[in-house]
């Protein structure tokens, strides 16, 4: 058998892991090198490929990014389908082929299964959002960062009697944002999941204040939206029609520095999230669900996703998690408020999971 690997959508750490682990288990167990596609799909569609032996993944585990390149969807595909890359993948000869991403590359790899070729999936994405997984290549290091952002906040904020707030990724879901507002001890957390109430954050943090606690920290979603209290600026779509997000953490320090009077200033951390070596933990999941990815194939299961399900790597076919989101539960969405404004956490139950 001879594999393909390709790795799309947004980079993160975590995904050379991956693709060494996608090599070497090759390498030990068909005795093959693999087809490694440079810039994701758009890679397939022209034939931008690339011989991957163990030498040539050696050293890559401490690097951020992709060694192959990544894009987002091609339009191409949208109007052809996955014929086209069916065509390519023949032509040089790939038999099977593993994709690293979210969703967009969830959707693309089903409609390439439906089509007859097999391929299994590797969850990928610092959102943590891609459904049939508790976690994703590139979240723990994209939460790290996050996590440091809020504690060096936090030193400055105190310093100075100052409302920082702090802007991380995060389009639909709040998994980072939540992450990091717990572990770093927010005055309160902002995520897509729950609108917002500028007036009610506000309340809060001046009766923080009176109780002299003159230092708060705000994460922000950046996707986060109010509740209708207030009306958010347009920023328009982006080429895909997706919402541009640029601003809610500024938005929201400014309206929460206008309605408290107190000093504000706002942290937008963007792609800071994204770079990087990877965490040890991401440097494992990767080489786990890389590896794993081509025992799936060379059992001949294709058409999966290959995740993990209470520290277990677990199958799940891709027509019931592509094109679906893993949002924050109920309970975790109840943790945040509890979190934030219970004078003591013994309401919490070890039984909650916070991703």
């Amino acid at each position: 058998m001879q594999i393909g690997v390709l790795t799309g959508g947004g980079d993160c750490a975590g995904l050379n892991a991956a693709i060494r682990a996608v090599v070497r288990t090759a390498g030990h167990e068909l005795d093959r090198s693999v087809v490694g596609y440079r810039r994701g799909w758009n890679g397939v569609l022209d034939g931008d490929s690339v011989e991957l032996d163990p030498d040539a993944v050696r050293g890559t585990l401490p690097r951020g990014g992709t060694m192959l390149g990544t894009s987002r969807s091609s339009r191409r595909l949208q109007t052809e389908g996955p014929a086209p890359l069916i065509a390519q993948l023949e032509r040089d000869g790939v038999e099977a082929l593993v994709t690293i991403g979210g969703d967009g590359t969830l959707i693309t790899s089903h409609r390439l299964s439906e089509a007859g070729f097999p391929v299994v999936a590797v969850p990928k994405t610092i959102d943590n959002d891609v459904f049939g997984t508790d976690v994703c290549i590139g979240f723990d290091t994209a939460l790290g960062v996050a996590t440091e952002a809020v504690d060096r906040l936090h030193t400055t904020a105190q310093s100075h009697d100052r409302i920082m707030v702090l802007e991380v990724m995060g389009r639909e879901t709040g998994h980072i944002a939540a992450g990091a507002g717990i572990a770093g001890g927010a005055a309160a957390i902002l995520v897509p999941e729950s609108p917002f109430n500028i007036d009610e954050i506000a309340e809060r943090l001046i009766a923080r204040h009176h109780r002299d606690r003159n230092a708060s920290i705000i994460v922000v979603a950046e996707g986060a939206i109010p509740d209708g209290s207030v009306a958010v600026p347009d920023t328009g779509t982006d080429e895909w029609g997706n919402r541009v997000l640029d601003g809610m953490g500024q938005f929201v320090g400014d309206l929460l520095g206008q309605r408290t009077g107190f000093e504000t200033r706002t942290t937008v951390l963007g792609y800071i999230q994204r770079g990087g070596p990877p965490s040890p933990s991401d440097r494992l999941l990767g080489s786990r669900l890389g590896a794993r990815a081509v025992e799936v194939l060379m059992e001949g299961c294709t058409g999966h996703l290959v995740g993990v399900h209470s520290t277990e790597i677990a199958l799940r076919p891709l027509g019931e998690v592509a094109g679906r989101t893993r949002y924050l539960t109920g309970d975790q969405l109840e943790l945040l408020d509890l979190i934030t404004t219970a004078p003591v956490l013994t309401r919490v139950t070890s039984s909650r999971r916070w991703f």
